[in-house]
């Protein structure tokens, strides 16, 4: 049984919660939060984008810190899972590491390479996994797409788009705080880039056009650049400034030799169809069947990979600490790309 101590109780960390309820290698020994109320299981007024508003919760059964020393403290604590703000994950990711406990961070790893770096070199010290909680790759959809891919099931990947687009966040304070978390370009558009990572490797090169709102860059359009004739056209467009009344935005389009893979949703989650996935195929389209389409089931996946990566002591690939700064990078690039108008190379 791996022990989890669970490390901010707003809207991720009630998903991770919720989530880990479902894995049976798994168990929340601890709670961290400087909310009282939320530690005392009053979680009433947390609300997300997707899934129930919070309820009253009975905590008595797991240790409730105040105290993040007083968490890493607790030697019930096999894997810290953060759910707090971006611009806290490199400090209380490095301290829960230099304190001999694996790490599961939400995404962004960090919002500078330099702490990505920082990061990864305590978990290489220490000996234990920094994990990062990218969870697209464990939808469905996308990871229908990334086997379709990986496998060549329907031949090479010529092309794909992506679109995710938001309203501006307002469910949490630090969520609508581009000073805390990066941005839309980094807190939301990170996905599309860890995910682009996957697929089709790191590009040499980024070229984005965008919107500023102050010195943020709040939505961005981008072609990914894989030198090569027959490297994929690989392209992107993200950012928070579609109207209340559409919400959320998110799909692909992918062209394989044999096939295109196309997923659409413009509705909140929960009220479109379970499985939007459509495969075009030479002799017509096809549905997958693909599971419930609960979000939640996302991350109970996701929890899970990381759960049994400390239990077997192998670290998933897709949750590595490298891949993600490889993603940071590349939206970063992106978010440079932006402001001077050029292409902006990777090393």
């Amino acid at each position: 049984m791996v022990g989890i101590g669970l490390v901010g109780i707003g809207f991720m960390g009630m998903t991770h919660y919720l989530a880990l309820q479902r894995i049976p290698g798994a168990r929340v020994t601890a709670l961290c939060s400087s909310n009282k109320a939320r530690l005392a299981g009053d979680w009433t007024g947390i609300q997300g984008n997707f899934g129930p508003r919070g309820t009253h919760m009975d905590l008595s059964s797991h240790g409730r810190f105040e105290n993040f020393e007083d968490l890493l403290a607790d030697s019930s604590v096999d894997l810290v899972d953060l759910c707090v703000p971006n611009d806290a994950h490199a400090t209380l990711a490095v301290r829960a590491l230099e304190a001999g406990k694996h790490v599961l961070v939400e995404k962004p790893i960090s919002l500078t390479l330099a702490d990505a770096d920082r990061m990864l070199a305590a978990a290489q010290a220490s000996g234990r996994m920094l994990m990062v909680a990218h969870v697209l790759q464990f939808f469905p959809e996308f990871a229908f797409l990334l086997e379709a891919v990986k496998s060549g099931q329907y031949g090479k990947l010529q092309a794909a788009h992506f679109t995710r687009v938001i309203s501006r966040p307002d469910w949490s304070s630090a969520i609508g705080d581009a000073g805390r978390n990066g941005g839309p370009a980094i807190d939301l558009h990170i996905h599309d880039t860890h995910f682009v990572g996957l697929l089709c490797g790191v590009p040499q090169a980024v070229h984005s056009r965008g919107t500023l709102e102050g010195d943020t860059v709040n939505y961005l359009t981008t072609q990914y650049l894989y030198e090569g004739h027959q490297a994929p056209a690989v392209s992107a467009v993200s950012g928070a400034l579609v109207m209340k009344s559409r919400p959320f935005a998110h799909g692909f389009e992918a062209y394989l030799e044999g096939a295109t893979i196309s997923l659409g949703i413009a509705d909140p989650p929960g009220t479109g169809p379970v499985s939007p996935l459509v495969v075009y195929a030479p002799d017509g389209p096809a549905h997958p069947q693909l599971g419930s389409g609960d979000p939640l089931d996302a991350f109970t996946n996701e929890l899970e990979a990381a759960v049994n990566a400390v239990a077997t002591g192998k670290e998933y690939p897709g949750l590595s600490g490298e891949l993600a700064r490889q993603a940071l990078a590349m939206s970063l690039a992106e978010v440079e790309s932006v402001r001077t108008g050029l292409p902006v190379r990777l090393t």
